[in-house]
């Protein structure tokens, strides 16, 4: 390749690299509008929204309360009979060891503050 042809490359690339970044710009600058007017639409969207929903809250009353509270108890899974004594007997258990070892800590308190008055 001679020198002239290299030059013509070297200057060829040069503006193909321009032209791209000139269209980089522009698609950056066409996607920020796009995204500025999507946040508009969206803000206005938002407060129709708010509005319907503060009037839909407000109709219903207590028949609908009672109804969506007795729908959401059939999908509720209880425990069986067994599973609630099992759950109880720790329950019980855990109270008692920790209420022995309050009087435990309780007595020796009571005692070393008896030698320290005594």
């Amino acid at each position: 390749m001679s020198k002239k042809q290299k030059v013509e490359n070297n200057q060829t690339e040069e503006v193909v690299e321009e032209q791209v970044v000139e269209v980089e710009e522009a698609s950056k600058k066409k996607t920020e509008k796009v995204v500025e007017n999507k946040n508009k639409k969206d803000n206005k969207n938002s407060k129709d929204n708010k509005k319907k929903d503060k009037k839909k809250e407000k109709k219903g009353g207590i028949g609908k309360k009672v109804r969506e509270t007795a729908s959401e108890l059939k999908k509720v899974t209880w425990p069986t009979f067994g599973e609630v004594v099992k759950k109880t007997g720790i329950v019980v258990s855990f109270v008692v060891i920790f209420g022995l070892f309050l009087y435990g800590i309780n007595t020796l308190l009571g005692w070393l503050v008896s030698l320290l008055a005594g």
